[in-house]
Parts: structure tokens; C-alpha cells; sequence
């Protein structure tokens, strides 16, 4: 299936690696010029070569922490003088720190705001008069399970992040009348370095090793595993691409039946 995006803009934050890598490489394998962004310029250089010379796509690297308040902004302004306009927006951070609640302090709270919610509004109100312009205009948070499912020990994931899915769900009822659809992916466990140093905690804690947590966690899942990036990507980019266009408000949990709900 020709999902679209040819030719497509799209800025994608935390792709130096993870989720956000593997959906920037997706986007570009698929032919859309790519933006990539996270704060560590080394590693993000070497993604946007990697996914330039994998997919043949012109990629753009742009260092920068999204939790600063000035930096979205720059961000969208680089990208249209480069590329001339944006489309798609993929608003993706790393996690907050784990915790119980009286393990965290007051700055641990406003640092776990800034990351998981503030930089998505920012981003969003930054790119949104770009977004305007475009014919195939589409945002997709990245937030968790977690809003569904809490997990222990992210007490801070938990709660913020659930801000996160009110914003997208409000975004998408007022956003509607320009044809901007937003939607969110609620990942699981997913094998990446994040979820990695979340294991190891919990080893730790657990006086366990990594492997015995990764083989707990991935019971979880009906498939008996953990999943892969690029299967995260594979959605990300559907939910991203024209092919999807009377998708939104939808809040999407790629979790491998780990989510025990009905609903």
C-alpha cells in the first residue's frame, strides 16, 4: 500500500534512537523529508546519516533540549527554511525518572512537567500556524500505556503523561476545522535503551537480574514477548500518513495485549 508520503515534512523529537528513531527512519524509508531532533548532537548526527543513507531521504539534524521554552519555536523555524512548510509532527520525549511518590521531590514533578507535557504544547503551538498551510496536516504524541495501566514505580509517567492524552483528545475536536488530525500511540514495553535502565532498576530493587525482569515483563503479552521498535514505527507511521485520514482523537495502545482492559 502507497501510504502517501512522498514528499511529506516531518519533525520527529527523541529520534536519536528508540521509538522516535525508528519512526523518523520509517517516515524516510516511505519517502518524506525527515527532521530530527533530540539534545545529544553526536548521536543525533549519526541517526540522520544512518536513516539518510538507508532510505535515500534528505534528513535534517537539530540538537536542542524541548524542554526549553525558546526551542520549539526554533525548531519549526529551521525546518520551513529548510523545507519550505512542515506536515507531520511526531512530539515523542524520553521519561520521566522512576519513583514512588515519596521518592520525588518538587523538582522531579516540575521536571517530569516539562518534559512530558510543557514540550508537547510547546512543540504543538510552534508548529501549528506551519501546520495550517498543509494539506495533510497530522500531529501524533507519544505518551504510554501507563494513562490506561499505571505501572509501578512511574508514579510520574503515570500522572503526567495522562495530561498529555487530555491535550491530544482536546486538540483533536478543536483542530478539526482545519483538518489537522492529532492522535497519540500508547506504547509498552518496547526494546529500547529507556526500557532497559527501567529494568535494571527494577532488577536492582528486586535483587534480580535484567534478563529474569525483561522474561517477567514479556509474560505480559499473550505473545510471551517484548515488542520491537520497528513494529511501534510501523503504527506511527499508518496513524501519520494520509491513508489514515478519518483517524483522530484516537488514543492507541501498541502494547501487545499487555493492557487488560475492555476498553
Amino acid at each position: 500500500m502507497d501510504l502517501g508520503l512522498r514528499g511529506k515534512i516531518a519533525v520527529v523529537t527523541g529520534a536519536s534512537r528508540g521509538l522516535g528513531f525508528a519512526t523518523a527512519r520509517l517516515l524516510a524509508q516511505e519517502g518524506a523529508q525527515v527532521v530530527i531532533n533530540s539534545r545529544n548532537s553526536e548521536r543525533l548526527n549519526r541517526a540522520a546519516e544512518q536513516i539518510s543513507r538507508e532510505s535515500g531521504s534528505e534528513v535534517l539534524a537539530i540538537a536542542g533540549d524541548v524542554t526549553n521554552a525558546e526551542f520549539p519555536s526554533a525548531l519549526v523555524k529551521r525546518t520551513v527554511e529548510r523545507f519550505g512548510g512542515l506536515d507531520l509532527l511526531v512530539t515523542n520525549t524520553g521519561g520521566p525518572k522512576p519513583g514512588a511518590f515519596e521518592d520525588l521531590n518538587e523538582e522531579d514533578w516540575q521536571r517530569a512537567v516539562d518534559l512530558c507535557l510543557m514540550a508537547h504544547v510547546r512543540l504543538i503551538r510552534a508548529a501549528l500556524p506551519i501546520l495550517k498551510r498543509s494539506s495533510t496536516p497530522a500531529i501524533l504524541t507519544i505518551t504510554s500505556i501507563s494513562v490506561k495501566q499505571p505501572i509501578p514505580n512511574l508514579i510520574l509517567s503515570n500522572a503526567v503523561r495522562a495530561a498529555t492524552v487530555g491535550l491530544t483528545k482536546s486538540l483533536a475536536l478543536e483542530l478539526g476545522q482545519y483538518n489537522i488530525r492529532v492522535n497519540s500511540i500508547l506504547p509498552a514495553w518496547v526494546e529500547t535503551e529507556r526500557i532497559a535502565e527501567l529494568l535494571e532498576a527494577r532488577a536492582k530493587a528486586n535483587q534480580t537480574r535484567i534478563e529474569e525482569e525483561m522474561a517477567k515483563q514479556a509474560r505480559e503479552s499473550p505473545f510471551g514477548r517484548i515488542a520491537q521498535p520497528e513494529e511501534f514505527a510501523r503504527t506511527a507511521v499508518f496513524l501519520l500518513s494520509p491513508v489514515a485520514s478519518y483517524l483522530t482523537g484516537v488514543m492507541l495502545p501498541v502494547d501487545g495485549g499487555m493492557y487488560k482492559g475492555v476498553f
